[in-house]
C-alpha cells in the first residue's frame, strides 16, 4: 500500500493508497506527524510512501521520518513526474502545484485542465492537452484575506468563512464578509472566464481545504474534489515505482 504525507501550510493530510484507491485519510497537526505515522503503520502494511511538503522540515525531523518510512520519496522539482514540466523557473515550482499537476494528467489524460486549489492560498494551475505543466497563479487564500483585514488595520475585527447575506453589508460584519467572499467568487469565476477564452474545452477541477466553502457558489461545470492533490501525490509515486 502506498502512504500519502500533504504537508501544508496550516496542517498535514495523510492518506493510504491501495493501487488508485483511497483506503484512508486524516489530518493531523505537524508536531504530531510521528505519532500518526505509527498509527499508520501499524493498522496498514505499507510498501513505499512519498511526502510532499511546503513547510520546511528541519533535517533531523526528516531523519526521524525516514526511520518510520526508509521506502520514503520526498517529492523536488527532480522528482520524475508523469508529465512535461514547462514552467520558467522549475526549480522554484510549489511541491503542491507539482502534485496537481501529476494529478490533472492522471486523471483527465488528452484535456486542458485548470485546477484552482483554494487553502492557505488560492493557486490556479493549468495542464495542457498534450500533458504538459505551463503554469498559472497564486493569491491569497479566503481565510488569509480576512486576517490580514484584521491585522493591517486597526478596528477591523478578525471574522471566521461566512456567506454573506446581500452584496450589501449593512454592518461592518457584512461588510467584511461580502467584500472577502464575494470577491474571491468573482475573482475565480473571471479566471475561469478568461482561460475558457483561450482554451475553449476545458476542464475545472476545485480543490483544497475551502473547497466545500466556495463550490455551492460557484458556476456550474466545475470538478469539486478535495483529495486531488493527495490522489497526484500518489499518481507520482506509481509513477516512480514503475520506473524504477
Amino acid at each position: 500500500m502506498n502512504l500519502i504525507i500533504d504537508v501544508g501550510n496550516t496542517q498535514v493530510k495523510l492518506a493510504v493508497f491501495e493501487d488508485s484507491e483511497l483506503m484512508f485519510n486524516t489530518v493531523c497537526k505537524k508536531d504530531l506527524l510521528l505519532i500518526e505515522l505509527k498509527k499508520i503503520k501499524k493498522d496498514f502494511l505499507i510498501d513505499q510512501s512519498i511526502i510532499s511538503s511546503v513547510a520546511i522540515f528541519s533535517e533531523a525531523e526528516l531523519s526521524e521520518i525516514k526511520k518510520v518510512l526508509p521506502h520514503l520519496i520526498l517529492l523536488s522539482h527532480t522528482t520524475q513526474v508523469p508529465f512535461n514540466n514547462l514552467y520558467g523557473t522549475p526549480q522554484t515550482l510549489g511541491v503542491d502545484r507539482i502534485a496537481i499537476a501529476a494529478a490533472s494528467v492522471s486523471k483527465y489524460p488528452s484535456k486542458n485542465v485548470l485546477v484552482i486549489d483554494a487553502g492557505t492560498c488560492i493557486t490556479y494551475d493549468f495542464v495542457d492537452e498534450n500533458g504538459s505543466y505551463l503554469g498559472g497563479a497564486i493569491t491569497t487564500g479566503v481565510k488569509m484575506r480576512y486576517k490580514s483585514l484584521n491585522k493591517f488595520t486597526d478596528r477591523l475585527p478578525l471574522l471566521g468563512l461566512t456567506y454573506p447575506k446581500s452584496i450589501i453589508g449593512k454592518t461592518t460584519e457584512e461588510s467584511i464578509h461580502s467584500g472577502i467572499v464575494n470577491g474571491v467568487l468573482a475573482e475565480i469565476n473571471s479566471i475561469i472566464s478568461q482561460y475558457k477564452e483561450q482554451y475553449k474545452k476545458l476542464t475545472v477541477v476545485l480543490t483544497g481545504g475551502d473547497t466545500n466553502f466556495l463550490a455551492k457558489r460557484l458556476k456550474n461545470g466545475i470538478f469539486a474534489n478535495p483529495i486531488f492533490l493527495l490522489e497526484g501525490l500518489n499518481m507520482i509515486l506509481i509513477y516512480n515505482s514503475k520506473n524504477d
